[in-house]
């Protein structure tokens, strides 16, 4: 009866070390979550256009696809190839969040400047036509591309924030970051490519006027959350893209923006004001100077770097 008492005592002491675990984990992928949000509203918002055009019916299986990608370039490249480069060469991390942050910002900028210039960007007329099959797989292969880039910021981002020595609780971390968002991201954006959908449906099929109703107003409305989605993610993209250059800056010794950011803030609102107030004003300047970098980037990119354009033909 001792040794039975004794072992169920093990069994307990393991079962909460197991739950301490758990809730360690799921504490350390809440914070990395939250500090990567604004790329994940940029990923949501870039992903719809690479269906558009597309056949209904094929919308889904896409998204699939891309999902698909984006998992296995996070589980697969990203999470090992950062893992390594932390245990190995803890000195890049701070240089690849300030590039990925230039990035966005460049990204961000140059967005806004094509809606205050009036540049829409049109499909060349000298193109071949192509087959439904290779256009979707061409968006399918540049989705993914694209999907690459803003999941390695996210995944450094979020590795960045784990403050743990024990390589296999980042690795989880890192994967459930890496789960959670995916499912999030291209949950939202199979929803976001059906509403107009079910809309029809509904405005065609429901036996009651309301049902009808509602659905032609999910109809016309989709153009306009899509466009506000698109403002919303250009946005994050400055906010986030600004906030990841000014603190990787700092963390590289270079203070002066950071010093800034909190002259103009407290200048703005003063010493005493809340917490709300406060971080809604350091996001705006954060996303103002996302947004002077990327404008003075968006020459450096044009003139030195297009030429490896190539490699992304659909941006």
């Amino acid at each position: 009866m001792s040794g039975l008492l004794a072992l169920l005592d093990d069994v307990a002491a393991i079962a909460k070390m197991a739950a301490a675990q758990v809730d360690d984990i799921a504490a350390h992928a809440a914070k990395a979550t939250g500090k990567s949000a604004g790329v994940v509203v940029d990923d949501a918002a870039v992903t719809p256009k690479y269906v558009t055009g597309i056949a209904a019916a094929r919308e889904l299986p896409m998204v699939g696809k891309i999902a698909t990608g984006s998992i296995v370039s996070k589980l697969v490249i990203l999470l090992p190839a950062l893992l390594l480069l932390q245990a190995f060469a803890p000195w890049v991390i701070a240089p690849l969040l300030l590039l990925g942050g230039c990035y966005l910002c460049f990204e961000g900028a140059e967005k806004i400047w094509h809606w205050m210039l009036g540049h829409h960007e049109t499909e060349r007329d000298t193109e071949k036509p192509v087959s439904a099959a290779h256009l979707e797989e061409q968006r399918v292969k540049g989705a993914i591309k694209t999907d690459f880039i803003l999941s390695a910021e996210i995944m450094t981002i979020a590795l960045s924030t784990i403050e743990v020595d024990d390589l296999l609780t980042r690795a989880i971390v890192l994967a459930v970051v890496a789960v959670v968002f995916t499912v999030i991201v291209y949950g939202a954006v199979a929803l976001l490519v059906k509403v107009d959908d079910i809309g029809l449906h509904m405005s065609q099929e429901a036996s009651l006027k309301f049902l009808r109703s509602f659905g032609r107003g999910l109809v016309v409305a989709m153009p306009t959350v899509l466009n506000v989605i698109s403002v919303v993610g250009t946005i994050a993209m400055l906010w986030v893209g600004g906030s990841i250059v000014e603190h990787s800056l700092h963390t590289l010794h270079v203070s002066w923006p950071h010093e800034a950011t909190g002259w103009i803030v407290t200048s703005l609102i003063g010493d005493d004001a809340g917490g709300a107030l406060t971080w809604i004003v350091t996001a705006t300047v954060h996303a103002v100077f996302g947004f002077l970098l990327g404008s003075i980037l968006i020459p450096v990119v044009t003139v030195l770097l297009m030429p490896i354009g190539v490699l992304f033909p659909e941006k």
